[in-house]
């Protein structure tokens, strides 16, 4: 299939969101405004009331009446979207579990910010770092062309019967939601295309007279007139509840295979393919630098210059956070002797980020695994540099030439 022509609009990472949510045209938007994120349901707001979207837009008086609406309309089969970031994801935190456990596909864009107190609206992860098990699709975009068009795919990923989970788009606040970069933008009516209907789901039902049971296709809402209804967040016993978390992760399971497979036909369309990992440079590297978000393109950088040094040393860019990848993460980093996991958010008290928890989970049953070491930087904003990237390899080359992890959890850039 030949990649469609595509327009290049200037747009900030806000306003790319709110252009592929435009664009996409969901049923309804529920949203309340907390920076660096109120620039995206602010512009929507302006598609509803110049008229170039029939969405209802509907303005809460809080983020967990924003979430509230969105599970209100989508168990009824309206698609809904809101966006939110630190503050605003903690004041959801109920209603997150309650969205996933109902396997309603919202699809939420995150402008990742800090964590007060005290009080920071830069960017860092530990706002979806906190939600990473509450049951939705975590994806951790590199920049605002790659917000777009995850913001396309995620209807697609949400919707699919085999899934039926609600997406997480992340974008590191200021430095994407506020920097201005062309966009690469299909046409309206090749996004509305690709993201098609929602599709039905499959249920078992009785069928009359003891006839058995019989697999039928339902559309996924509630509606008592419809020939096979359907009930949502019943009361659950000990006796069922266990087996309705497992049917969650089942889905989470499945979401890595849909993933690619939407990412490669996406792909097709924009040239633009998205996996669940993104790796760089790898082939023959004796370290990888592994990360999420706006950060690796800078890491990319120290890569390069790295090589030029001499050093043998590459990139994986963790975009799927959840699901966590893990057979690819294996798979690629399979002959790398160590690896600097950076985080950009804090486990207080555990023994690493979140991501190195993760990254070290999926090596400690392997006979033959890389040293790890962490790397905890960019907390509140506060910027990381080529040089501070190379610091870190060299940090790592220093751990491989003492056979062992010198220092398990390092600080990049931390004075004092």
């Amino acid at each position: 299939m030949a990649v469609l022509e595509q327009k290049v609009i200037g747009m900030t990472g806000d306003e790319a969101v709110a252009y592929a949510i435009k664009q996409v045209e969901p049923d309804i938007v529920a949203a309340y405004p907390i920076t660096p994120q109120t620039i995206i349901v602010e512009r929507f707001s302006e598609y509803v009331a110049d008229g170039l979207v029939r969405t209802e837009f509907v303005a809460v008086e809080s983020e967990h009446s924003a979430l509230s609406a969105c599970v209100g309309a989508a168990a009824t089969g309206a698609r809904a979207f809101t966006a939110t970031a630190a503050q605003g994801l903690a004041l959801m935190w109920e209603i997150l579990y309650i969205a996933s456990s109902l396997r309603l596909p919202i699809v939420m864009a995150i402008v990742n910010r800090a964590l007060s107190a005290p009080i920071n609206i830069h960017a860092d992860h530990s706002d979806t770092m906190g939600a990473r098990d509450s049951g939705w699709i975590q994806l951790y975009c590199e920049n605002s062309q790659e917000a777009y068009d995850t913001c396309i795919q995620a209807w697609r990923i949400a919707e699919h019967p085999d899934v039926r989970l609600p997406v997480m788009i992340c974008l590191d606040g200021f430095v994407l939601s506020h920097t201005l970069e062309d966009i690469r933008a299909l046409p309206d009516e090749t996004v509305k295309r690709f993201v098609g209907t929602p599709p039905e789901i499959r249920v078992k039902v009785e069928v009359p007279a003891g006839g058995g049971t019989e697999i039928v296709e339902v559309p996924y809402k509630l509606d008592p007139w419809a020939p096979v209804p359907l009930t949502m967040g019943t009361f659950a016993m000990y006796d069922c509840y266990f087996e309705y978390k497992r049917q969650q992760e089942e889905g989470m399971k499945a979401a890595l295979k849909v993933i690619e497979e939407i990412g490669r036909e996406y792909g097709q369309l924009s040239g633009r393919y998205y996996g669940l990992i993104h790796p760089y440079r790898l082939e023959d590297a004796d370290v990888a630098i592994v990360g999420l978000g706006s950060a690796m393109g800078t890491a990319s950088v120290a890569v390069d210059e790295l090589r030029e040094g001499g050093y043998r040393v590459g990139l994986l860019r963790i975009r799927c956070f959840r699901p966590f990848p893990v057979e690819q993460v294996k798979e690629t980093l399979k002959n790398v002797r160590a690896v600097a996991i950076m985080d950009r958010a804090m486990s207080f008290g555990g023994p690493g980020g979140p991501l190195f928890m993760d990254m070290a989970a999926v090596f400690y049953g392997e006979a033959r695994r890389p040293l790890l070491a962490n790397f905890i930087y960019g907390l509140g904003g506060r910027d990381i540099s080529v040089v501070d990237f190379k610091e870190a390899v060299k940090a790592i080359y220093g751990d491989l030439e003492a056979g062992a992890v010198r220092e398990p959890m390092r600080y990049v850039g931390l004075r004092g």
